[in-house]
C-alpha cells in the first residue's frame, strides 16, 4: 500500500513538475529499538571479492590471473601477509589498522549456476534460500522485519530511485527520496502550487513536505563535487537519518559487472564504496562507534581471468564489513585455496 506522500512524489508531483532523472542507487531505512545501527550496502553487478581483497599469498593466483588481483607488487596494500587491499581502497586502510574494517573471503548466497543478476539480487534482498520458489520471494527481509520485530516502525522507510528496492518490498508502506532531484520551480510556481493545494486536505501538507525533501536533496548534490558526488549525498542523507530515530539503512552501489578490462571498469565502483564508508564515518560522529556496515553482492566472479582482461560470472565473492562496532583488522573464516581450480581448469 502506498503512502500519500509516496503517491504525490512518484506520481502527481513527478509528472506535473518534471522532477529528476532516475537514479541507479536505491535506499531504504527502518526504525527499531536500541542504539546500534546497521547499514547494508548491496554491490550490484557481482563484485569480484578476490580483487578487493587479493589472496596474493596463494601461489596459484598468478597461474589464473595475469593482470588483476596480484598483490603488493602491483600496488595493492598488504593487510596480513596473505591478503592485500585493492589500491583504489587505500583510503580505507586506517579503518583496517583501527580494527574497524574486515572481510569474509570466498562466500556467496545459495544462488548457483544461473547467473542472472536480477534473480541473484532478488534472492539476496529477499533473504531466502533456493528452496523458496521465486514467485514467493515477494517480500524483502527489511519489510518483514518491520512487521515482526517489536517496536519496529516504517515511518522512516524509503526507496530511492524509480523502482522500489526489493529489500523493502512488502505490505509495509515505503516512501521515496532522491539526492539529485531537480525541482525547477520559480518562487511564483511554488506559490501557485501551494495555492492549488491549499484547500485540499489530502495534498496540502504533503506537497509542501515533498518540496522540502526535494530541495534538501538538491542542496546535498550541489554541495558535493567529483565522481562520487551522488554516493556521498546518499551516505550523508543516510547518516542524518541514522543520527536520528533510524537504526537500519540499506542502499545500493552499482558498477561491479567487470567482464572487460576489470582494472579500469571497477575504478568508479571502488571509489564510490570508499566514499560511502568514509562519509558515513564522518557524518555519524559519535554514533559511528555503534554502527555496523555490511557490503554484499549477488554472486561472485570466476577465479580465472578471461581473454578480455576481466572476469565472468562465478560463485564465491567476499562479505565486506566495517564500522566502529565491529572487530575488524582481520579476515574471518578459512581460505579454501585455489589449487583445485588451478589443476582442474575450472574457472
Amino acid at each position: 500500500m502506498w503512502s500519500r506522500r509516496l503517491f504525490l512524489k512518484s506520481g502527481a508531483l513527478a509528472a506535473s513538475l518534471a522532477a529528476a532523472a532516475p537514479l541507479s542507487s536505491r535506499i531504504a531505512f527502518a526504525t527499531v529499538p536500541g542504539e546500534n545501527r546497521l547499514v547494508v550496502i548491496i554491490l550490484r553487478g557481482a563484485m569480484d571479492g578476490m580483487d578487493l581483497f587479493q589472496p596474493y599469498g596463494d601461489p596459484n593466483l598468478r597461474k589464473l590471473r595475469q593482470s588483476i588481483s596480484l598483490g603488493p607488487e602491483e600496488g595493492a596494500h598488504d593487510l596480513d601477509g596473505f591478503f592485500a587491499l585493492h589500491p583504489e581502497l587505500a583510503p580505507l586502510l586506517p579503518l583496517w589498522k583501527a580494527g574497524q574494517l574486515g572481510f569474509v573471503p570466498a562466500v556467496s548466497t545459495p544462488y548457483r549456476d544461473k547467473r542472472s543478476h536480477f534473480d541473484g539480487q532478488d534472492l539476496l534482498e529477499a533473504g531466502t534460500g533456493m528452496n523458496v520458489p521465486r514467485a514467493e520471494q515477494r517480500d524483502g527481509w527489511l519489510n518483514r522485519l518491520l512487521h515482526s520485530l517489536p517496536g519496529a516502525v516504517s515511518e522512516t522507510a524509503y526507496s530511492v530511485g524509480t523502482g522500489q528496492m526489493r529489500i523493502l518490498a512488502g505490505s509495509a508502506p515505503a516512501m521515496s527520496w532522491a539526492p539529485s532531484i531537480k525541482l525547477q520551480l520559480t518562487p511564483q510556481a511554488q506559490r501557485l502550487l501551494q495555492h492549488v493545494y491549499h484547500e485540499d486536505p489530502l495534498f496540502r501538507a504533503e506537497s509542501q513536505e515533498a518540496m522540502e525533501i526535494a530541495s534538501e536533496g538538491l542542496n546535498l548534490a550541489r554541495e558535493e563535487k567529483g565522481p562520487t558526488r551522488e554516493t556521498r549525498a546518499i551516505a550523508r542523507f543516510a547518516a542524518d537519518r541514522l543520527n536520528g530515530e533510524t537504526r537500519i539503512a540499506a542502499f545500493s552501489l552499482t558498477g561491479w559487472d567487470s567482464h572487460v578490462r576489470q582494472s579500469r571498469t571497477l575504478l568508479r565502483a571502488l571509489q564510490n564504496l570508499s566514499a560511502a564508508i568514509l562519509t558515513l564515518r564522518e557524518e555519524l560522529g559519535r554514533n559511528w562507534a555503534q554502527t555496523t556496515i555490511l557490503a554484499m553482492t549477488e554472486f561472485g566472479r570466476t577465479v580465472r581471468e578471461n581473454g578480455a582482461g576481466g572476469t565472468d560470472h562465478g560463485t564465491g565473492s567476499a562479505l565486506f564489513f566495517a564500522g566502529g562496532a565491529v572487530r575488524g583488522g582481520r579476515a574471518l573464516g578459512g581460505w579454501p585455496g585455489l589449487a583445485r581450480i588451478s589443476h582442474t581448469g575450472d574457472g
